[in-house]
């Protein structure tokens, strides 16, 4: 364990604080180790008494013991009359038996048991006769059809553990029981610290946030709803400035106030990452800096004897850190244990190159594939948030693994059910907005139903669907020497009548550039000049094909355009680096440069093709995706997105 004290005076509120390098970093295992086994961290948060009906998923801080039987009376399982057994003796269907009206009583189920009757005869079994008097046809056991009391509990049983997470059913029973009110776990309280000069508050006015250089805190948010989730109770601070005084205090609030603190941000080795330090004044620097990614910029410590967790601020590395630290620290404080995540085998579907030296997590998208369980990896940045909201599982790459090659069977730990990978439609290749469309229309019609979307490309996509990695490819393959899409392209990879090719739609693509055009750009012989820069799409993709076409048509070599050779992966990508000035064209399509309040230039029109294997045709969730493409409510959402053309919408090609 690497522990830091440093005992020395409190720096002045303007006393410049030293830039901190990273301590020795520790592998995961032993940064658990070190923080988990410090003795302020491995202790139970107070318990507290509520009212039994408030307690849903709250942990038992005790044994909860029954204090009336349940049923506390003798009482009627069904709809019928109570009787003295002895009294039907030899009733037969020959030999009916009659009882007079103050010989047997009508009761519903749950009525108590008359004094002196020991059974129930249900209400279909008896014949009335004349004067209110019955008719029985068979003889009653004694105690038929009666719940005796304490049949489900009898007082002083002990109903639940300690530490147990109390559910639906066991408020019920506990009500049913005599408990009212129930000792339990306090929720942990734990101090959300957001720091950083650079962030304004989600709430603010939307000109503040479009202020350049200014971002949206959100990932207090992140952590504080995972301090929720994990059934703590965030106490969010507002946000500190990049001054270590206030830091400190707020640190020093948190830690007074709460059972924990998590700081977010500050915690790396730069010339403004004061929480290391702070933390090692105000107490113990425990870690600094562990072997994963993302999420190596971390610390770990305590002050005055309170968990303290220096939280990386790109928010995959948040996300991280908060599951691998302040997750368990949470079940610790409430006493129970971590929940494990299913895993599963997988296939991985792209080659996958990791660094040696840490250990790293993959967000992935999971389907069934022709029986096999792929998983697609999504990009991979630690300030890319959206693949933790898109990924159904993660995969971890060993530090001294140089990363998982294609077709490589890894186990990846699920993060969504087991039905949802069944019923999940991987789309890999070409993206197109109509397949985000697509994908939110089915949840309403087919709420099982999940398409999952990799932008690969589309080359990249006929490839995973010959490889058995993807139900569906989308393509806008241009065929240089007919002028045709896509089919070429499948005949050469595929067998005759391994593919059906169904179109999708005819979109448009052009130059995107910024608002009144202000660089004046009119064809693509304008990438030529010297005050445009371009930014390219992917080798592979069904755009590069059509720009390298177009290109050669106008006797444009790739080396007179700026910015050839920088690329994305998305039309969106592409628009959104035109938006902020990254550069002055891109080709893409029209629908996204609607949606981006950006001008467009049209250039060709393409056809945009699903490709997918002929015997996946009749898979259930594939059919319903297709049905959706004859609906009336998909041409109207696609005529306002702009750019599309519909005409040969379902039409099969191959």
């Amino acid at each position: 364990m690497i522990v830091l004290r440093l005992t020395t005076k409190e720096p002045e509120s303007n006393e410049k604080m030293t830039r901190r390098r990273y301590l020795k970093k520790s592998t995961l295992e032993n940064a658990q180790r070190a923080f988990f086994g410090h003795s302020a961290v491995a202790h139970l948060t107070a318990s507290e008494y509520i009212p039994t009906a408030d307690a849903l998923g709250r942990i038992t801080a005790a044994a909860v013991f029954a204090r009336i039987s349940s049923p506390s009376f003798h009482c009627s399982a069904m709809d019928g009359i109570a009787v003295r057994a002895e009294d039907t003796f030899g009733a037969s269907e020959t030999r009916p038996i009659s009882l007079q009206v103050n010989r047997y009583q009508p009761l519903d189920t749950g009525d108590p048991i008359p004094e002196g009757m020991d059974a129930v005869i249900m209400i279909e079994d008896v014949i009335q006769i004349e004067d209110g008097a019955v008719s029985l046809t068979a003889a009653a056991t004694p105690w038929q059809h009666i719940r005796m009391v304490g049949e489900d509990v009898v007082a002083t049983e002990m109903l639940l553990p300690r530490g147990h997470t109390l559910r639906a059913p066991d408020i019920a029973v506990l009500l049913a029981c005599g408990v009212q009110e129930v000792e339990v776990r306090r929720r942990p309280r734990i101090a959300v610290i957001p720091t950083g000069d650079e962030l304004v508050d989600a709430s603010a006015a939307m000109d503040q946030l479009r202020v350049t250089g200014r971002i949206i805190e959100s990932n207090s948010h992140l952590i504080g709803n995972l301090v929720r989730e994990w059934g703590g109770d965030p106490v969010r601070f507002p946000i500190i400035p990049d001054d270590p005084e206030a830091i400190r205090q707020a640190v020093l609030k948190g830690s007074s106030e709460c059972d924990a603190v998590a700081i977010n941000a500050g915690s790396s080795a730069g010339s403004a990452d004061y929480v290391p330090e702070i933390i090692a004044q105000l107490g113990e620097l425990i870690v600094h800096g562990v072997e994963i990614m993302p999420g190596k910029p971390m610390s770990l410590g305590v002050i005055e004897g309170k968990p303290v967790i220096g939280v990386p601020g790109y928010p995959v590395s948040a996300y991280v850190v908060c599951d691998e630290f302040l997750h368990p620290l949470i079940t610790s404080l409430l006493g129970i244990a971590l929940p494990q995540r299913d895993t599963t085998d997988v296939v991985m579907g792209r080659r996958t190159p990791s660094r040696l030296g840490s250990e790293e997590y993959v967000r992935v998208r999971l389907g069934d594939v022709d029986g096999r369980r792929v998983a697609i990896p999504l990009s991979r940045g630690a300030s890319l948030l959206n693949s933790v909201v898109r990924a159904d599982g993660i995969v971890r790459i060993p530090s001294h693994s140089e990363g998982i090659e294609q077709g490589e069977s890894v186990t990846v730990e699920r993060l969504c059910r087991e039905n949802q990978i069944q019923n999940s439609l991987l789309a890999v290749g070409s993206h197109d907005i109509l397949l985000d469309l697509i994908a939110d229309e089915i949840r309403d019609s087919h709420p099982e139903i999940s398409i999952s979307s990799a932008h690969v490309g589309s080359l990249a996509g006929l490839t995973a669907l010959k490889r058995g990695e993807a139900h569906i490819a989308g393509v806008h393959l241009l065929d240089e020497q007919t002028g045709e899409y896509n089919v070429s392209y499948v005949n050469r990879l595929f067998q005759p009548g391994e593919i059906a090719l169904i179109n999708l739609a005819y979109r448009q693509q052009g130059l995107i550039v910024l608002p009144g055009n202000p660089k004046n750009i009119q064809t693509l012989e304008d990438l030529r000049r010297e005050d445009v820069v371009f930014i390219n799409r992917q080798r592979g993709s069904g755009t590069r094909i059509l720009l390298d076409y177009e290109l050669k048509q106008c006797g444009i070599g790739i080396d007179q355009i700026r910015g050839y050779e920088r690329e994305l992966y998305t039309h969106l990508a592409v628009a959104a680096a035109v938006e902020s000035g990254a550069a002055d064209a891109g080709l893409g399509i029209l629908a996204v440069a609607r949606a981006l309040g950006l001008d467009f230039i049209p250039v060709a029109e393409e056809r945009y093709d699903l490709a997918m294997k002929v015997e996946t045709l009749k898979r259930p969730q594939l059919v319903a995706a297709l049905s959706l493409l004859q609906e009336p409510s998909f041409d109207s959402q696609v005529a306002e997105l702009g750019g599309y053309d519909l005409r040969d919408t379902g039409t099969r090609f191959l």
